[in-house]
């Protein structure tokens, strides 16, 4: 857009109110023309366009191009150096995780052992305790095998006296008459196979 400045407007007189207002006025402009598709300043146009084409190309290719391969370029060592810490990493956590598992392996293989041995040690506790339990037993019960001998001894030894009076007794009221106690205990004897 063409601006009159005030000056202008003063030394072109005959532009009138135009002029004052910043339309564009006068004959030099009365073609009508959109600029840039008249063809009398094509030949202006192009040199401009390489001009202007040239220095953006050697501003992309100076400037703006390196920039970004240096960007492109950091990003990609700093990619490569991530992954290798990634994997070396993860190579830790590996070796921590066989680590883990063969030190819980152990541990399995030691509580195992452990419970072995007191399972080993239980068993052998009771089996002494068995064994002490019954040796006493065993002597309780020859302490009990002599008592009952020594009360049936006693009761055969009864059974031989009270079976004489009885029989005395017997021959008494039967019989009526006394028979001598040598003489009932020659009977039960003979009787008894003693």
């Amino acid at each position: 857009m063409f601006v009159v400045t005030t000056a202008y407007a003063q030394s072109n007189p005959t532009e009138g109110t135009h002029s004052e207002t910043g339309a564009i006025g006068g004959e030099d402009h009365a073609s009508g023309a959109f600029p840039p598709f008249d063809s009398s300043s094509f030949a202006s146009q192009l040199l401009w366009l390489a001009i202007t084409f040239g220095l953006f190309y050697l501003l992309m290719a100076r400037v703006i191009v390196p920039r970004i391969g240096g960007i492109l370029e950091h990003r990609r060592d700093r990619i490569a150096q991530d992954l290798d810490e990634a994997n070396r990493l993860k190579e830790e956590a590996d070796a921590a995780i066989a680590a883990y598992e063969q030190e819980l392996a152990d541990a399995r293989k030691k509580a195992s052992a452990i419970a072995e041995t007191a399972r080993e040690k239980a068993k052998a506790a009771a089996e002494a305790e068995r064994a002490t339990t019954e040796a006493g037993l065993s002597a309780k019960m020859a302490d009990a095998e002599k008592s009952i001998a020594a009360i049936k001894a006693k009761a055969l030894a009864d059974v031989d006296s009270i079976a004489e009076e009885t029989a005395s007794d017997v021959v008494k009221h039967l019989l009526g008459g006394s028979v001598t106690e040598a003489e009932v205990a020659a009977a039960i004897r003979a009787a008894s196979g003693k």
